[in-house]
């Protein structure tokens, strides 16, 4: 009786660790299959549309990063003139953007297309900031990503000209930011442009860039390029990072570009 006993106990025992245990765990891992399985086909769908649209500029036009890239050209050439630093930063935002294509040659001269073709008109921001709006849906998030980096680019030739501005406010007014919003973003930039560095000695200024008083122009230049491409803001990553990550990397490219600056009018350089 007692080891009757004992065998129902044990029997209870082993069905209760089966089902808390084994059951789960293959429940579990089932799950974590099927998520992966998810994961693989939606980077299968996603990679097969990235195609889809590096085929043509025509779609790539109307995708987010095609229209992204239009409104850009309007904030760049808004004030009438593409300054150094901005015609750089462009130039990487078509490098990161591209990169994530097979066919990133063919993608970068579409953006280059896209672009030079978008400055030029100044009839249709509404227009496509309203495509772009109708893309993005509800994602308030990717919205403010979006005008963050537009306001930087904006920011970058040491603030926000009353042109760029309303350019800006046209452009948020569609993407359904506030304009309390929008001040806020301003804000955030201008408090970082007060807090750099007023004025800044030669010899700073080379320590900034890790170059030499003495180096050749050409030289500093190279430097200040590739200082340029490795802390600018990145379209593409910034979906990774939180909300300091523009800040951050907008002080620092413009503290470069301050520095550049001053060697530039210390050599004479035009």
């Amino acid at each position: 009786m007692f080891r009757l006993k004992k065998l129902i106990y044990l029997t209870i025992f082993l069905v209760i660790f089966y089902y808390i245990f084994i059951a789960n765990i293959l429940i579990t891992l089932s799950v974590i299959a099927s998520l992966y399985i998810a994961f693989k086909l939606f980077k299968i769908y996603a990679k097969s549309k990235l195609m889809k649209i590096a085929d043509s500029k025509e779609l790539f036009r109307k995708s987010e990063l095609g229209l992204f890239i239009a409104l850009v050209a309007k904030v760049t050439k808004a004030d009438g003139i593409v300054q150094e630093l901005e015609a750089q930063l462009v130039k990487i935002m078509f490098d990161d953007i591209s990169k994530i294509f097979p066919n990133k040659d063919k993608v970068r001269d579409i953006l280059k297309e896209i672009f030079n073709e978008e400055k030029e008109r100044i009839d249709n921001t509404k227009e496509i900031a309203q495509a772009l709006n109708k893309l993005l849906g509800r994602s308030k998030l990717k919205k403010k990503q979006f005008v963050e980096f537009l306001i930087q680019l904006a920011f970058v030739d040491n603030g926000i000209s009353s042109d760029e501005d309303r350019v800006l406010r046209e452009i948020v007014q569609e993407l359904e930011i506030t304009s309390d919003e929008y001040t806020t973003l301003v804000t955030k930039f201008e408090n970082m442009l007060k807090n750099k560095k007023q004025t800044m000695s030669l010899k700073e200024a080379c320590n900034i860039l890790g170059v030499q008083e003495s180096d050749d122009f050409s030289v500093i230049k190279k430097v200040y390029r590739k200082l340029v491409r490795q802390y600018h803001p990145d379209i593409i990553k910034s979906q990774d990072k939180n909300e300091a990550y523009i800040e951050e990397s907008t002080t620092k490219t413009q503290e470069i570009n301050q520095a550049y600056e001053v060697i530039k009018e210390a050599k004479k350089v035009k």
